[in-house]
């Protein structure tokens, strides 16, 4: 890489409840789960993790309550070196936490109870400012109320950052919102949110890029899981093929790609060669159990790359 990008990340914080289940239970149905465990997780957390990981120095500006959550959730960014000065602890609401179920295949179903996460207001970025002015890039995702997102992304351009913005969980956006990232990724569950257009081929992922960029994205990177990603910008259309692995869990792999691609574009990396690059670190998440813990290093990556990791 050509330099070392500052990485500032915007977003959520949770406590992550995991449970390895031989399938999604049907309504009203009971079944017997195994294997749990207390992952820290939340998408915003995830990315800075990530970041920290792959060698780049990373903030996050995020809340988690006065509890026993918080306290683990701080221990666990600070423990991978991210900078938490701008974590605030909320008095009031309780920290995010996610019920998530793994599937024998690596699927995963989640339900998130935001807590703390919903009370990120664009006051508390303004009150972070300094955190902006030192940011190459600035990851942002929707875990946090929408208002705070298109804020976040304003203070990243207006300070010179690359605004890449992580459109999930799936809902829909204002127009204002995407206009102000540099970059928008969802995954197909969230283009088809936001576009209406189903992500299930190539050409669907073809025409649900062209519609996000219609709406005011400038570069569109939709990640496609196991089929890779789809680069749609102003000078290029490419879909650029996944790695082939066999995953444990698919838990943050897309918090993975993420953090990767905004790491390779600020450091330099041409946009296709960033996305490569994002595909293997989501591969190499999926190769580990849990969501901060399969952050993957420089060197896992490569190893993807090289195809020699295996879950």
């Amino acid at each position: 890489m050509t330099k070392e990008p500052h990485i500032l990340v915007v977003g959520s914080v949770n406590m992550d409840l995991v449970v390895r289940c031989p399938r999604v239970p049907a309504p009203g149905e009971t079944l017997a789960g195994s294997d749990f465990r207390l992952v820290p997780g939340g998408k915003g957390a995830n990315q800075a993790v990530a970041a920290a990981r792959l060698g780049a120095p990373a903030a996050l500006i995020g809340r988690v309550g006065r509890d026993g959550f918080g306290d683990a959730l701080l221990e666990g960014l600070r423990s991978n070196g991210v900078d938490t000065t701008h974590v605030g602890r909320d008095d009031e609401a309780a920290s995010g936490v996610a019920l998530i179920l793994v599937e024998p295949g690596g699927e995963n179903s989640i339900v998130v109870a935001p807590g703390a996460n919903a009370a990120l207001t664009p006051e508390h970025l303004e009150a972070a400012g300094g955190a902006f002015a030192w940011a190459d890039a600035v990851l942002v995702q929707l875990e946090v109320p929408v208002a705070t997102v298109e804020r976040a992304l304003t203070l990243a351009r207006r300070g010179g950052a690359l605004a890449v913005l992580d459109a999930g969980p799936a809902r829909e956006l204002p127009a204002a919102v995407l206009e102000a990232a540099d970059i928008v990724s969802p995954n197909e569950t969230e283009a088809r949110a936001l576009t209406g257009v189903a992500v299930t081929d190539a050409g669907g992922a073809e025409q649900a890029a062209e519609r996000l960029r219609e709406m005011g994205a400038r570069t569109v990177v939709l990640k496609l899981g196991g089929q890779g990603a789809y680069l749609a910008g102003e000078k290029e259309r490419r879909h650029v093929p996944a790695f082939a692995v066999e995953p444990v869990d698919t838990t943050a792999a897309g918090d993975a790609f993420t953090a990767a691609l905004a790491v390779a574009v600020a450091s330099g990396k041409p946009l296709p060669e960033a996305v490569r690059t994002a595909n293997a670190a989501g591969a190499a998440a999926t190769l580990r159990f849990g969501a901060q813990p399969s952050m993957p290093t420089p060197e896992e990556i490569a190893q993807v790359m090289q195809g020699g990791l295996a879950g």
